[in-house]
């Protein structure tokens, strides 16, 4: 998720995907993502086991910014919200 093209990224994992990004648009919580206005929803990738999901989620975590950038930009270049595309 991001703040806008090239702004803030923050990575994370959740069993339910339209539900935590619900979450974050509408600032449930007083988190990283409210501090930064982190709305956008502009990548995401499922697995079917959480323990994969821990793993790729700390693998990407540890990527340096550009390579965040060029993955988001590999599959969304004009940086979309996605969160209307996975409510259908």
């Amino acid at each position: 998720m991001t703040n806008g093209k090239n702004g803030t990224l923050y990575i994370g994992i959740t069993n339910n995907l339209v539900k935590r990004i619900y979450e974050h648009k509408n600032e449930f919580a007083d988190s990283f993502t409210k501090k930064h206005q982190i709305k956008r929803l502009v990548y995401f990738e499922t697995t079917e086991d959480i323990i994969t999901a821990i793993k790729r989620e700390k693998r990407l975590k540890n990527w340096k910014r550009d390579w965040k950038i060029h993955l988001i930009e590999k599959h969304n270049p004009e940086w979309k919200d996605l969160y209307p595309e996975i409510l259908k």
